[in-house]
């Protein structure tokens, strides 16, 4: 789910066009994790209850609650890829029509 100020740009966009990309973020200069995306759309959730559901448990977690009027979306992926680095080096993709899919990785063979 993802909660956004009333109007704000990017609310407006995901309505005007709802394609999304999620990434991680790196915080180290030589990333020991791996970067994640996801790709898909927003969609948006106008149904009293679920909205009522996601400031219960933004409440119950953080203890804040978004006040009406916002915007929330939910996000429906439908492709995601990894890739890490250093001594585990890996690359994947996923997709709903074909799973899971290990990739051979740009760096296989360095040291």
């Amino acid at each position: 789910m993802l909660g956004m100020m009333w109007q704000s740009r990017k609310a407006l966009d995901l309505l005007r066009d709802p394609r999304l990309t999620i990434a991680t973020v790196q915080t180290e200069r030589e990333p020991t994790y791996g970067d994640l995306k996801l790709y898909g759309t927003a969609v948006d959730v106008p149904e009293s209850g679920r909205r009522l559901a996601y400031a219960d448990h933004l409440e119950a977690t953080i203890s804040w609650r978004p006040a009406e009027p916002y915007h929330l979306f939910s996000a429906d992926i439908q492709r995601a890829g990894y890739i890490s680095f250093g001594d585990e080096r890996r690359m994947s993709r996923w997709s709903e029509q074909r799973g899971v899919e290990e990739l051979p990785h740009p760096d296989a063979g360095k040291a």
